[in-house]
């Protein structure tokens, strides 16, 4: 039997307390003996600006996960399956192609990978617009993107030396980057606008997810708002692969596992998406970081390693309703 959708204002609390709690254990645990100047500079100069890569990564993957799902009302809508970040990923693989001194230049990964996800973005854009489309459509276009986009990423490396190589198959794992504040201010813009953006649409979202003739029948105009939600994705998205590399299943398990254990309103999920997505990934580095000791796994490892049986679970549920609850 399904829960009626509850207050927002209980998650929220308990998951601004996980967020809090594995923040102080990512910044504090196992710090090494350095001497009060050195671990001051452990502390504030590396792995506070990682922490709040994290926050912000996670958030915006965690709301436009959410936002996905309820639009094309399927679980299993994300940027990955709409082709968003496999898009930031050819065009950063493009960028690693670019001899800059023999070295990974972030300005032109980041330019790069932007681009890709625009790309692609439009594209399902433009496959959103079209009149009469239906959501089913607008999958299956992201999904032959994001296939054709990592066929092509893996020639790609064919064509690069050792060395791009290496760096590339570094990138793509995903991870957390030890970057120094100034990169932090560089993605707070995009991912405070995603994120904003997708939790000010919030009730328009929620009225889509009832069924586009409904919310029409209430004047919302779905494609509008279909172009306006891949907008802000393809901003906030393209912004955390150019600095992170591929993060996937953020979006997949963070509203799932929300909607599964909470049971908010359609709209409440958002914001705590976006919560739930920076708790999930600071979580996630921090284990990464700490499950095998003088090693650091990363943090798009652990995610997928968390993710993918999640995926295969709601595969085998999608054929058996009860199973969803």
């Amino acid at each position: 039997m399904k829960r009626s959708p509850v207050s927002s204002l209980a998650p929220a609390l308990l998951l601004g307390a996980g967020l809090l709690l594995v923040s102080i254990l990512s910044l504090v645990y196992d710090l090494p003996e350095l001497g009060s100047k050195g671990q001051s500079f452990v502390l504030i100069d590396l792995r506070a600006p990682r922490l709040l890569i994290g926050m912000l990564v996670g958030a915006v993957l965690g709301v436009v996960g959410a936002a996905f799902q309820a639009l094309f009302q399927n679980p299993l809508a994300t940027p990955s399956t709409l082709g968003t970040t496999a898009g930031a990923t050819l065009f950063a693989f493009l960028g690693l192609l670019v001899p800059v001194s023999h070295q990974i230049a972030l300005p032109t990964l980041g330019a790069f990978a932007f681009a890709g996800a625009l790309l692609t973005t439009l594209v399902v854009a433009g496959v959103a617009t079209r009149t009469r489309t239906r959501l089913e459509e607008v999958l299956l276009a992201g999904v032959a993107l994001s296939l054709a986009a990592g066929a092509i990423s893996q020639a790609l490396q064919l064509l690069a030396d050792a060395h791009q190589t290496f760096a590339a198959a570094q990138w793509s794992m995903g991870q957390l980057p030890q970057i120094g504040y100034e990169r932090v201010t560089w993605l707070v813009v995009p991912a405070a606008l995603t994120v904003g953006s997708l939790i000010w649409l919030r009730k328009p979202i929620a009225l889509s997810a009832l069924g586009e003739d409904y919310a029409t029948s209430f004047g919302l105009d779905c494609r509008k708002l279909r172009v306006q939600v891949l907008a802000a994705a393809c901003l906030g998205v393209g912004a955390t692969v150019a600095m992170t590399g591929p993060i996937l299943f953020v979006g997949l398990i963070v509203p799932h596992v929300l909607r599964r254990a909470v049971s908010p309103s359609p709209s409440g999920l958002l914001p705590l998406s976006a919560l739930g997505g920076a708790t999930f990934l600071v979580a996630s580095d921090f284990l990464g970081r700490e499950l095998i000791s003088g090693r650091e796994i990363p943090v798009g490892v652990i995610t997928a390693g968390i993710g993918a049986p999640l995926l295969f679970f709601l595969v085998v549920a999608q054929s058996n309703p009860k199973q969803l609850g």
